[in-house]
């Protein structure tokens, strides 16, 4: 599996690159196809490399010798949030910027708590476990909370009941949700 991920980024990798490297011109044209690449594949960067003259290719090998390799539904829901984060913009300046309390309870994706058996949150994400949360609607789609005792979890769903501090932690087996039943947690904004 690991190798398919690394054969897939180096296929993109050259997709990207190849036609730079074929044509000794490099336009703003190539630019904008490697900032629009990097915010798809290292989006934590991608402003840097708007605001800068910043060597595409030597932060191509910084990244690569990191061994860091995503998976193709990774690459996928990166490119889902990044359009949400545009479409949010002002629920992210909104964001609590010290911890606060939340009213954590759990959901499964069976089809009598989500309408359907799919999976796919509101965000247009397939759910996964120790990953996903429902978030009230003042949280944008994408933000990370580090939640006390569990790890850190994305809002990307949202859900009827999920309003003020009630925060909805997506659980495989309804026997884990019914287990964890409803608590009271620390959480923190950690974009």
């Amino acid at each position: 599996m690991r190798i398919i991920r690394i054969v897939v980024i180096l296929l993109m990798l050259l997709a990207v690159i190849f036609p730079q490297v074929a044509s000794a011109d490099e336009t703003n044209t190539d630019t904008k196809t490697k900032i629009d690449f990097f915010k798809i594949i290292f989006p934590e960067k991608a402003l840097a490399a708007e605001k800068s003259d910043y060597d595409f290719d030597k932060m191509l090998k910084d990244e690569s010798k990191k061994g860091e390799v995503k998976s193709e539904e990774e690459i996928k829901k990166e490119a889902i949030l990044a359009k949400w984060k545009e479409k949010q913009a002002e629920r992210w300046k909104n964001l609590p910027k010290e911890p606060f309390e939340i009213n954590a309870s759990a959901y499964t994706a069976s089809a009598d708590e989500c309408g359907n058996d799919k999976g796919i949150t509101a965000s247009g994400i397939k759910v996964k476990e120790k990953r996903t949360i429902a978030c009230p609607p003042s949280f944008p789609f994408g933000a990370k909370l580090e939640i006390e005792g569990m790890g850190t979890y994305i809002c990307e769903d949202r859900g009827g009941a999920i309003k003020g501090n009630h925060v909805d932690i997506y659980m495989k087996t309804k026997k884990e949700a019914f287990a964890f039943g409803r608590k009271n947690l620390e959480a923190e904004v950690i974009l």
